[in-house]
Parts: structure tokens; sequence; C-alpha cells
């Protein structure tokens, strides 16, 4: 039997994700650019874009989990207080 994962429809970490996905969607981009690049500087340069575009979905990675963490705690708490 396959449990299905239930989907937090949180407003917040749903704009994370959006976010998340135009990131990957930009690396993309960098990489076929990088790959097509023959100028050294040029590689320079995109390879410091790609840097930049990987801390920042880093970033939003860590915010995403701390979000979902607090919700779930909190989550937690009103179960604890109906008990």
């Amino acid at each position: 039997m396959k449990y299905k994962k239930r989907e937090v429809d949180d407003p917040y970490l749903n704009d994370l994700k959006m976010e998340f996905n135009h990131f990957s969607s930009d690396l993309r981009k960098l990489k076929q650019m990088l790959l097509k690049s023959t100028s050294a500087e040029e590689q320079s340069q995109i390879i410091k874009k790609m840097d930049t575009l990987s801390t920042k979905m880093e970033n939003n990675q860590k915010q995403a989990t701390k979000v979902t963490k607090s919700r779930l705690e909190n989550k937690k708490k009103l179960n604890k207080k109906r008990t």
C-alpha cells in the first residue's frame, strides 16, 4: 500500500518552492551558456553567477526547512492542546 505524500498548502512555502524552481531554471541556462562559451573571461563570469545562484538556492532550502519545522512544531502544539 502506497501512501501519498501530503502537500502542505502554505503560501510562504509555495513562494519558496517557486523561487527555487526559478533558480534551477536559471542555473540550467547558465550551464548551457558555459558549455557554449569559448572565452575564459566570459566563463569566469558565468561561473561566478552560477556560484551566486547556488548560494541563493542553499539559503532558500535552509529557509524552507526552518519554516517547515516551525509549522510542524506549531501543529504538534495545537494537537496537544486539543487532547
